[in-house]
């Protein structure tokens, strides 16, 4: 598990160093509290990483980008969870172009749960991406299914 623990980082790290976008995109572009009057804003989704021919999967990674205005102390987070492990990212500098780094939570094939938050009241639009990947770093199968956006 520590290998792939540390293959998952390496790749997670050589995508975000590179600003590479995988050949398949899972993206999408939303506004988290269009009114800016919440302090708390969550989205949930599960993502199910199968093999599509392509290999089992081995990881999900994930990363984000805050599109809106810079404003003090407010930010946009993803988190990855399967079984008891989990990771987070923020997307530090807002409305700077650049996504976060990614992240890459190695939990083979099958289900896992992908939320967005933010960190005070105001609205949030951003970008989030997410694929599922082999062992040798080939996208494989993602499926994504929203449970939650308020």
């Amino acid at each position: 598990m520590k290998t792939l623990i540390v293959t998952a980082c390496a790749i997670a790290f050589s995508l975000g160093a590179l600003g590479a976008l995988p050949a398949a995109a899972d993206s999408v572009r939303a506004t988290m509290d269009a009114t800016g009057t919440r302090a708390t804003f969550t989205g949930l989704a599960r993502v199910t990483c199968f093999d599509d021919g392509n290999g089992p999967a081995a990881m999900l990674v994930a990363r984000i980008r805050d599109n809106s205005p810079a404003v003090h102390g407010l930010m946009v987070s993803v988190q990855l969870v399967k079984g008891s492990a989990a990771l987070s990212i923020s997307d530090e500098i807002s409305g700077d172009d650049s996504y976060s780094d990614y992240i890459a939570l190695p939990g083979g094939s099958g289900e896992y749960i992908m939320m967005v938050d933010k960190t005070a009241a105001g609205a949030r639009t951003f970008d989030l991406e997410w694929h599922c990947y082999t062992a040798t770093s080939v996208h494989t199968g993602t499926d994504v299914t929203v449970q939650q956006f308020q």
